[in-house]
């Protein structure tokens, strides 16, 4: 694997410095402490896009039926569902997956990212085909609030907050106004204004909490959130204690793109290219010409059709031929930038919940990673592990290009989590950084109603298959589910169908 291209940081945090713990940063220099080996994404080449190198024009040196741009879920399903075809996939990273990818540790799996799916979506549907069976969560959710574990946060768990009695009638008076209301029937009411617009009135605890909920779960705060997305969102999450329909493995679902990875490389390994930093899709009158880096080398390749299984905020930089309102839509996009923090310790220790919310930390909330495995037979975990969802400050992006400031992340939720409950004091034997720079769109305002359907069009020869092009938010069952229709577009339009009828064929 290249090391100047990975984003795996491993901080190694074991051994003599349980005697100093809690640590302060400068101590990582001392003689007894092991220093970390960091390894991280640079996203040179990436950067060399964005900032208009120019790159040489080779000649095309091989032709597809269909090129599909990005090795994420999205980009291995499409993959997956045009197998039978002539098809090219190109990936940026050294692996496939994207931001739904595994780490293991001893054999134990973890998710760097996209953690849980739910029962009976495109995603779980396209699992069982490949033999995986996603196991159920069947968890509500608690929160860690001031010292206080309170379990099933917007259920039972609200006479049980530790405020006034007057701010926990806020939050049940939230609870029944949100409930009252019918997002999908006012669709476009609600995604024009945003939720914090909902949230005046009440007590200022609720969009404490809601920020740090919106900001895991979607990339944004109460001011940066569509009123549409959370009203609908807020009915599952209330519900959880009685129908919790989320399902995952270990791993997250990274154990989807591994088995989609691990079913599709032996027959295609030739037509499968990671480490390939793609830096032109150019629709032509009888083909689309896609140009890549691999190895330092400049690589051209032809293909009757283009999926575009890439965010926006890559697609528009790469792809010529954009018409100016679609192109515009594609640069409204914003995104989140979000490190995932996963804690190994010795010996299991905190199993009393899937998902736990920490208002007012470093990280928004932490799962733990094997959480359902815990209750199968002979299941005996040697390690104890713990995610921890850290997204970041879009205006502080950068930051996490210096390895400096993302030892400090991992440190200060380490820190923020040994406060937050007795027993929490355990040292981990390593603490591993995932950082991403712009996996989560920002579903603000109008982002539903107006900005998607204009971004998502397809073009004569190119298709738009990734989260971004249907929401309400990126997850893993929305990329199955584009892809799936970009699958059937593609084979429409190959069969001789124009690109609009194809288009309304699969529903875009």
């Amino acid at each position: 694997m290249s090391t100047n291209r990975r984003e795996f940081l491993k901080f190694v945090v074991a051994g003599s410095v349980v005697a100093g713990w809690p640590v302060d940063l400068s101590l990582s220099d001392a003689a007894d402490i092991p220093k970390p080996d960091v390894d991280g994404d640079h996203f040179k080449m990436c950067h060399e896009v964005r900032d208009g190198h120019v790159f040489a024009r080779p000649p095309i040196s091989q032709r597809y039926d269909i090129v599909i741009v990005g090795g994420g879920a999205s980009g291995l399903s499409a993959a997956y569902f045009l197998r039978q075809l002539n098809f090219m996939l190109l990936e940026k990273e050294p692996h496939w997956g994207g931001n739904a990818y595994l780490e293991e540790y001893q054999g134990q799996a973890y998710a760097t990212g996209s953690a849980f799916d739910l029962k009976g979506s495109a995603s779980d549907h396209l699992a069982r085909e490949l033999g995986l069976t996603l196991l159920p969560i069947n968890s509500a959710d608690p929160s860690i609030i001031n010292g206080k574990w309170i379990p099933d946060t917007w259920g039972e768990g609200l006479d049980e907050l530790p405020y006034p009695e007057p701010i926990r009638e806020s939050f049940k008076k939230l609870r029944t106004d949100l409930l009252a209301l019918d997002a999908a029937k006012n669709m476009t009411i609600f995604d024009s204004v945003p939720l914090s617009k909902y949230l005046k009135g009440y007590a200022p605890e609720i969009k404490h909490w809601w920020d740090g909920y919106g900001l895991s779960n979607w990339g944004a705060n109460a001011d940066d959130t569509s009123a549409y997305l959370a009203i609908a969102e807020f009915k599952d999450m209330v519900n959880l204690a009685k129908s919790d329909r989320r399902v995952t493995l270990p791993g997250g679902n990274g154990a989807l793109t591994r088995k989609l990875t691990e079913t599709l490389l032996p027959q295609n390994s030739d037509r499968m290219v990671a480490d390939a930093t793609i830096i032109a899709v150019e629709p032509e009158k009888n083909e689309v010409r896609v140009t890549y880096v691999k190895d330092g080398v400049v690589h051209a390749v032809g293909a009757k059709l283009a999926i575009m299984a890439t965010p926006k905020f890559i697609t528009w930089r790469i792809l010529s031929g954009l018409p100016d309102d679609q192109l515009d839509a594609m640069q409204s996009f914003r995104y989140c930038p979000y490190p995932v923090i996963n804690m190994i310790f010795e010996k299991p220790f905190y199993t009393r919940a899937y998902d736990t919310w920490c208002p007012g930390n470093t990280f928004t909330d932490f799962i733990v990673a094997d959480w359902v495995m815990l209750n199968q037979l002979g299941y005996q975990p040697k390690n104890g592990m713990l995610s921890f969802y850290t997204p970041y400050s879009e205006l502080k992006r950068n930051d996490l290009l210096q390895i400096e400031t993302c030892r400090r992340i991992a440190l200060n939720a380490l820190l923020d989590f040994q406060k937050l409950q007795p027993g929490f004091d355990a040292v981990p034997l390593e603490i591993h950084f995932f950082r991403r720079g712009h996996p989560m769109f920002v579903p603000r305002p109008e982002m539903f109603s107006k900005i998607i359907p204009r971004a998502r069009k397809p073009l004569d020869r190119v298709f738009f298959a990734n989260t971004d092009s249907v929401g309400p938010v990126s997850d893993i069952s929305a990329a199955v589910e584009i892809s799936r229709r970009g699958a059937e577009w593609a084979e429409k339009r190959l069969a001789g169908a124009s690109s609009s009828r194809a288009a309304a064929a699969a529903g875009v």
